[in-house]
């Protein structure tokens, strides 16, 4: 595809996903944090039909193929609605851990299944806070002839309130294994804590369960690399999220101080108010400027160094600046913007969370410190 045909397919994505989200009602959002739900099914149908779910999934398994720079835009424009819809945690991560198994029956039946809305994988990897090596686990697989066993606990499995089966790391004497547990698979248990915007987030309970050696995904080294590769690529994604929630953020607190009348005047014409507008404004810009740097880093496919540098640096980045421009947007609307009613406080909950996840500021801070040492030392 040239450049003017990318720009082009890019531009026809971006209104799409516009159109969507001008549709999306906000108080679905609300009405789904009472039901204690974040995914309505048939709205996950509709964005299957538009294509979104398999953007990154390669086309001969039902995907578009394309880069992650189409997969932002999407996930970009989508958070701009507070659309609760696990998109990221499915078709990125999820989506990545998949695309790159070498069991290739297995991998066609999941991947086509994502990409129809009829399956709705979760990653469950993580066992601790505060963690990015996808090798401190102690999950084990023990293996008998016609598989494995599991038995450990996985913490922060996002999407999994109406996933279908679970994507799970283990330890095993030959290695990680990433291997396919059904949600109806015997001694599997999911329980749920709320998260800050009303969506939750799974600890997922293994206790001897038998997986046979069709539903292994990945093994050994080349499982750990790929598990990395899509963490690193989810965390890009989500910082396009974070890009979607501060712009909006934004826009209604400018929209807002337009309209709010104190001394006689909007406060928009106070300069103190204009200079902190002002200052929000150029964390948002250098925010996108990071994103689209890192992403078309990342498109590149480089070694697993060069990755973690760039995730690491943009979800940094746009967790900082998310979490300072939503903040501020709550001060600027002054008394209404604490109370429940406002929607401005929807935006700062779901920046809280999807900070959170796959790492926070300072986690990523830390790793990147990290990588530019070793870099240095080899340099």
């Amino acid at each position: 595809m040239s450049q003017q045909d990318s720009s082009e397919h890019r531009a026809m994505l971006s209104n799409s996903v516009t159109d969507f989200a001008r549709g999306a009602d906000v108080a679905r959002v609300r009405k789904l944090r009472e039901t204690k739900t974040e995914c309505d099914r048939a709205v996950w149908r509709q964005m299957a039909e538009l294509g979104w779910l398999g953007v990154l999934v390669p086309e001969q398994y039902g995907g578009m193929g394309m880069q992650l720079g189409d997969m932002a835009i999407v996930a970009q424009g989508l958070a701009r609605a507070l659309v609760p819809e696990p998109l990221t945690a499915t078709s990125v991560l999820a989506a990545r851990v998949l695309t790159a198994s070498d069991n290739n029956s297995l991998k066609t039946k999941l991947l086509e299944g994502l990409v129809s809305s009829d399956i709705l994988p979760a990653t469950a990897w993580q066992e601790q806070a505060g963690t990015l090596d996808v090798t401190k686990i102690t999950t084990q697989a023990t293996p008998f002839e016609g598989g494995f066993r599991i038995s450990g606990a996985k913490r922060f499995v996002i999407g999994a309130t109406h996933a279908d089966g679970y994507i799970v790391s283990a330890n095993s004497p030959a290695g990680l294994q990433l291997l396919w547990v059904p949600r109806d698979a015997a001694g599997a248990a999911m329980t749920f804590d709320a998260l800050a915007d009303g969506r939750q987030s799974g600890t997922l309970t293994l206790s001897e369960v038998t997986v046979a050696k069709e539903n292994v995904i990945h093994s050994g080294a080349a499982a750990a690399e790929s598990l990395a590769r899509a963490i690193d690529h989810a965390a890009a994604i989500a910082s396009a999220e974070l890009c979607g929630i501060m712009s909006r953020s934004l826009e209604m607190t400018l929209d807002y101080m337009k309209t709010r009348v104190q001394f006689g005047k909007p406060i928009g014409s106070f300069q103190v108010l204009q200079h902190r507008t002002v200052d929000l404004y150029i964390q948002q810009e250098l925010s996108t400027a990071v994103l689209a740097d890192c992403l078309g880093v990342l498109d590149e496919e480089p070694d697993a160094k060069t990755r973690s540098a760039a995730a690491s640096r943009v979800k940094a980045r746009c967790t900082d600046a998310a979490l300072l421009i939503t903040r501020q947007a709550i001060q600027l609307h002054g008394a209404i913007g604490f109370t429940e009613d406002c929607d401005v406080g929807l935006y700062v909950k779901r920046a809280m969370t999807l900070a959170a996840w796959l790492g926070n500021g300072t986690a990523h801070r830390r790793r990147y410190a990290r990588t530019e040492i070793i870099e240095g030392a080899t340099a």
